[in-house]
């Protein structure tokens, strides 16, 4: 299990960081926002391992530390994305006119 939430956290970060995506500021800022949102469910699924855990086990898993580390990397993301932009982003104008 331990693995796996390892295996999926890194899928989703190999996934999101296409070469492409991180040519444009706005395709990186929606895959970080989605790197955020994925974040945001490890959140449950680390708390479902956690769960699962066998508290006799010699070895434990330190939830507490991956917690920690997927809180920095998260804040990481909000951090960059609450950052102002270089130059404002064009925005298309409203049509204005919903009768035809």
């Amino acid at each position: 299990m331990h693995r796996s939430l390892v295996a999926l956290a890194t899928g989703v970060v190999m996934i999101t960081f296409t070469p492409a995506a991180l040519a444009d500021r706005d395709a990186e800022r929606e895959s970080l926002s989605r790197l955020a949102h994925e974040i945001q469910a490890l959140h449950a699924l680390v708390d479902q391992a956690e769960a699962h855990a066998d508290p006799d086990a010699r070895i434990r898993f330190q939830y507490d530390w991956l917690r920690h580390d997927l809180e920095r990397v998260e804040s990481g993301i909000a951090e960059h994305l609450r950052a102002p932009r270089a130059q404002p982003r064009r925005v298309e104008p409203l049509s204005g006119d919903y009768r035809r």
